[in-house]
């Protein structure tokens, strides 16, 4: 029987594993710099995976190479931006049932 992982040796494995990451993203960390778009929180190569891409139309089919619909948006202010949807279309009355 495997003896369970540390947090820390969880941590490195995930991290040595990574997460595949979207053909637009680090075309638009380059266009739009390592900077959120919404509060100007600035990112470095340490911490630059908090950063996301927000397609400002909400299609994440739609990818322009200008990146005209992206916006780097760090994930507080991504949570924040599908959030405000979610309860703008409650409040409206329009929530699924």
């Amino acid at each position: 029987m495997d003896s369970p992982l540390s947090v820390d040796e969880a941590v490195r494995k995930l991290k040595r594993l990574g997460r595949p990451t979207s053909p637009y993203r680090e075309r638009s960390l380059k266009i739009h710099g390592l900077i959120c778009a919404k509060c100007a929180r600035e990112f470095d190569e340490h911490n630059r995976q908090l950063l996301t891409v927000h397609h400002k139309d909400g299609n994440h089919h739609n990818n322009p190479p200008d990146g005209s619909n992206w916006e780097n948006l760090c994930v507080y202010c991504h949570e924040d931006e599908h959030s405000r949807g979610l309860l703008g279309d409650y409040l409206a009355g329009n929530q699924n049932e």
